[in-house]
């Protein structure tokens, strides 16, 4: 049986998905796995533009968007909103994880580098 910090991993890694060539995470997933709102996630950054430079985040355009939420079931919510969202990198996410502070936020981060380089979680690596 599964523990619950190997189900946490699997839940960081179905968030990944590609888009130009990169792994990323949107960020209404961002804000789920890092247990605050997009709202927040949002404010985080116009509120820290210096913090996230190029290559940390991107808008996705409105191609972009009709085709993750084609793809991607669990972004369905996203089809009828007037907002485009932001793609986070894995510098993006490590950077609002420093400015969140919040320990599920650090803890989602760690996870989300991890899997992003394919290595094994076995519940001891993320402390």
């Amino acid at each position: 049986m599964a523990n619950s910090n190997t189900i946490l991993f699997e839940k960081v890694e179905k968030k990944i998905i590609t888009l130009r060539e990169q792994k990323v995470i949107l960020d209404s997933d961002v804000a789920l796995l890092y247990g605050v709102t997009t709202k927040e996630i949002n404010q985080a950054v116009k509120n820290n533009p210096d913090k996230f430079p190029e290559g940390y985040l991107f808008p996705i355009s409105n191609e972009e968007k009709n085709e993750v939420v084609k793809n991607f079931y669990h972004l369905s919510k996203l089809k009828f909103s007037p907002q485009l969202p932001k793609a986070f990198t894995e510098k993006g996410l490590y950077m609002l994880a420093t400015i969140l502070k919040g320990p599920k936020a650090t803890q989602n981060c760690r996870r989300y580098m991890m899997s992003k380089r394919n290595k094994t979680y076995s519940g001891e690596a993320v402390r």
